[in-house]
């Protein structure tokens, strides 16, 4: 079998970052996938599962919310708890997306109130969110990201 893109990736030299994970074409659409990484893998622990719940059902609804809602399809954690992937139609590069995922931190470390989507009828674990680590881990990534701006593997 063939090995999939983002295990090609040497995870030991990958830091936090917003890189393009792949471009996918079918009937002359492109879907870009992007690797938001907010942690760098095998170095610094992982993302709490409520603190990486609480960044997917915010970073969801401001994206899906947003002046670009029409070209999201996706945003989603990484299984192996280090980031997010958020995908969008378009044949697009880091530099396009930036200031959409800047604008999406600043949503999410201002928020204030009861998480959208957290509430038995309308999410499958929605007791467990951590807004405060949630919020902490993103102005890490903010930080990070704007200090220097790692847009390729």
């Amino acid at each position: 079998m063939e090995k999939i893109a983002s295990f090609t990736i040497d995870h030991l030299k990958l830091r936090l970052g917003l890189y393009v994970s792949r471009k996918d074409v079918r009937d002359n659409v492109t879907v870009t996938t992007f690797d938001i990484r907010i942690t760098s893998p095998n170095i610094e622990p992982v993302i709490d599962n409520g603190s990486l719940h609480s960044i997917e059902h915010l970073a969801a609804t401001y994206l899906r919310n947003s002046a670009r809602k029409e070209d999201i399809v996706y945003f989603g954690p990484m299984g192996c708890r280090t980031g997010c992937y958020l995908l969008l139609f378009g044949n697009l590069e880091s530099e396009d997306v930036y200031s959409l995922v800047i604008d999406m931190c600043d949503f999410i470390m201002e928020y204030q109130g009861e998480i959208p989507g957290a509430s038995a009828r309308e999410c499958g674990n929605y007791l467990e969110q951590n807004l405060q680590m949630a919020k902490q881990h993103i102005k890490k990534y903010k930080k990070e990201l704007e200090t220097h701006k790692r847009f390729k593997y």
